[in-house]
């Protein structure tokens, strides 16, 4: 296992946040200090515990503050479980679960159905085919169903919104959430709202009591209207669950789902090059930054894996890359599924631009460096020796799969 410590941003946000019932755990006790005199300073009173009569020991072994204290340090925070036995009425979430995840979009949307469900409620979210997603309980899901079968592969809104049909005729749900995104919950709110005749509310980024606040005239505007029961939410709307874990208890239709002839038929997906998709919109990053020696070698690897190019600001400056490259808050902010770094220490500016991306990776020769703590996976070594393993695995795989695609 590697020695390199990871972040833990939720422990991080609970340290700072006074008021969370678990601040005062994640608060760090000072044993020792310098003084103003340069002579060391001790914490007599962070020396030893409290025993089971309420008496302070001290343990002269050395085990509260040496080697125990160390393997201790990242404390797995256990959250208190929410449950809902009988719920009162359901708030239904459809999330777009892109690549078989859970986006930041879906978890904000999660976020708002936990307010509305409140503690009576449940909040049951229905997933169409297989997914990868085992973070359901942090997220704030008290109930899961997951309509499975081939109908629902691919580009099926109008199998889906027969699934859905189903599923409001079972639960009767109090209110229908989706995701208002071009991942296809906007549209299949759309084409569900109209199959159960009612007007949602699109755009929403804001619930307060009975009313509910959209987006309109291009995001100019905010217009005010009653709570529909189908709500179609913006990025933003709530923040996610962080506090509280749930049940997920696993749910079934009580029917069938009735078979029906397509009207349309999904041809599979389109070759996109990489390098025409803006930088706003890419799902996948590949982004170059001082550490890179070889940029020939850096571009075959991005073509290898089929990624958009991106660049650190003095990469740009540099000249191996083009401005409208450039991630970070004095370039683009970006909001990739997979952020790859090579050689890219991670100043503050480019850190705030990744900020929404789910999963970063890093390859450094620093392992100290703050991209090294923001990453997700590391991988610690020179950049060059890196893509060559990287361009010899993918290649054969890429080239396995379209002789199976022929």
């Amino acid at each position: 296992m590697s020695d390199i410590i990871r972040r833990d941003p939720r422990a991080e946000w609970i340290a700072r946040n006074r008021l969370h019932p678990l601040h005062a755990a994640m608060q760090p006790v000072q044993q020792s200090w310098m003084g103003p005199n340069g002579v060391i300073r001790k914490n007599v009173h962070g020396v030893g515990f409290i025993g089971p009569n309420g008496i302070k020991r001290i343990d002269r072994s050395g085990a509260q503050q040496g080697g125990a204290a160390k393997r201790t340090a990242a404390v797995e925070v256990q959250l208190p479980l929410h449950q809902v036995p009988a719920p009162a009425f359901y708030i239904n979430v459809v999330p777009d679960m892109v690549g078989g995840r859970l986006s930041s979009h879906d978890r904000d949307v999660l976020g708002l159905a936990r307010q509305l469900a409140g503690s009576d409620g449940a909040v049951l979210a229905v997933v169409f085919g297989e997914h990868k997603e085992s973070a359901f309980a942090t997220a704030g899901v008290d109930r899961l169903l997951v309509l499975e079968g081939h109908e629902f592969d691919g580009y099926s809104p109008e199998q889906r919104v027969q699934g859905l049909r189903a599923v409001d005729n079972q639960f009767n749900p109090r209110h229908w959430l989706l995701p208002d995104s071009r991942n296809g919950g906007g549209e299949l709110g759309r084409r569900f709202a109209a199959s159960l005749k009612e007007r949602p509310a699109t755009r929403v980024w804001q619930i307060t009591g009975e009313s509910c606040i959209g987006r309109a005239g291009a995001g100019q505007e905010d217009l005010a209207r009653p709570l529909p029961r189908l709500i179609l939410a913006a990025a933003e709307c709530a923040d996610p669950v962080s506090e509280t874990r749930h049940e997920v208890l696993p749910v079934e239709l009580s029917t069938s789902l009735a078979r029906s002839l397509p009207r349309i038929e999904d041809l599979g997906a389109v070759a996109v090059d990489p390098a025409a998709i803006p930088m706003a919109e890419a799902e996948f990053i590949f982004s170059g930054g001082n550490g890179v020696k070889d940029w020939a070698l850096f571009h075959q690897t991005a073509a290898a894996l089929g990624a958009t190019e991106g660049a650190s600001r003095v990469a740009v400056d540099d000249g191996f890359m083009a401005r409208d490259r450039q991630v970070g808050a004095s370039g683009t902010w970006v909001t990739a599924r997979v952020y790859v770094a090579v050689g890219i220490s991670g100043a503050i500016q480019h850190l705030q631009g990744i900020g929404a991306c789910d999963k970063v990776v890093a390859i450094n020769l620093d392992p100290g460096c703050d991209m090294i703590k923001r990453a997700d996976l590391s991988v610690i070594g020179e950049s060059a020796a890196i893509l060559h393993a990287l361009i010899a695995a993918v290649e054969p795989y890429r080239n396995g799969a379209k002789r199976d695609a022929a």
